[in-house]
């Protein structure tokens, strides 16, 4: 007889809602933005914690919300293929854990200040966007993620407000090498969220959550994977190209046997045995970042 899983203790289940596996998709972007705002002479170290700070926090804060906002609507069940869920675990009661959303997105709110001091109206701007997005891809009556928006939005926060963002807190300008920069780092994180819908494809379906790759299907699904993976190694190159990066462009791809195992461990993977894939794809992102973001220094 195969024995009981032993009940986590409240700090494991805290860390399990927290998410950790998710957190380099937070870092990555402020990673790369912070270097090219070290290329252009621009670096500020107290923007750049504080930049860390509030991408972590905010990170945190949607996780823990999507937490509540997906068992209340049925799509996190007994029949989920990912890691389990606190609420619907019965680890902490979903009062719990919206408090500590709504404590963790005052947290990054208040560090954030800091950062629309230095950036002005525009990072305010961008700041009450990311707090709503964070709510709202499962929580609210238009949840992004079951409309079908959601890879969008990761793509956009993560990528062009991430990257453009942490650069313009520091530099205070709008550059082009961070837009640019921007766009792997968008696809890598949108990756993630994309193994995580293809898993959960059949359970989604059920709940009425029509994300993405409900709508494409499987196999469009991961046609999607391989198109960002591909886009994502092909932006360096571009930027070298046209005068962006140095000859240190090709940092970056010392990933790409990383990512082109992934894209085949995509194309034949189903079920459960996809969760090591989400892991591995957000490893890949955090890597790439790092190289990426030294090609751009030197």
């Amino acid at each position: 007889m195969i024995a009981a899983r032993p009940r986590p203790t409240p700090g494991q289940a805290w860390l399990l809602a927290a998410r950790p596996k998710t957190l380099p998709a937070a870092v990555a972007p402020v990673v790369v933005g912070t270097a090219v705002a070290i290329a252009e002479d621009a670096f500020a170290p107290l923007a750049v914690t504080a930049a860390f700070a509030v991408a972590l926090l905010l990170q945190i804060g949607a996780n823990l919300a999507n937490d509540v906002f997906d068992f209340r609507r049925g799509a996190d069940t007994a029949e989920r293929l990912g890691p389990m869920r606190v609420t619907q675990g019965g680890l902490i009661p979903p009062e719990r854990v919206l408090a500590a959303t709504a404590l963790t997105l005052g947290l990054a709110t208040l560090l954030g200040l800091y950062l629309v001091w230095r950036g002005g109206w525009p990072i305010a701007l961008l700041g009450v966007l990311a707090v709503l997005s964070a709510l709202a891809y499962t929580g609210g009556p238009l949840p992004l993620g079951y409309l079908g928006l959601g890879d969008l939005f990761v793509f956009l926060f993560f990528g062009l407000v991430g990257v453009a963002g942490t650069h313009y807190v520091q530099a205070r300008e709008v550059s082009g090498l961070a837009l640019g920069a921007s766009v792997p780092i968008g696809c890598l994180v949108t990756a993630i969220i994309v193994v995580n819908n293809l898993r959960d494809i059949a359970t989604d379906r059920a709940a009425g959550k029509r994300t993405l790759a409900v709508r494409l299907g499987a196999m469009g699904t991961r046609v999607e994977y391989a198109l960002l993976v591909a886009v994502a190694f092909l932006v360096p190159p571009l930027l070298w190209l046209g005068g962006g990066l140095s000859g240190w462009w090709w940092l970056a791809w010392l990933t790409l046997p990383l990512a082109v195992s992934l894209v085949r461990g995509i194309g034949r993977t189903t079920g459960a045995a996809l969760n090591p894939l989400l892991g591995a794809t957000a490893r890949l992102a955090l890597l790439f970042a790092l190289l990426f973001a030294a090609s751009i220094v030197v």
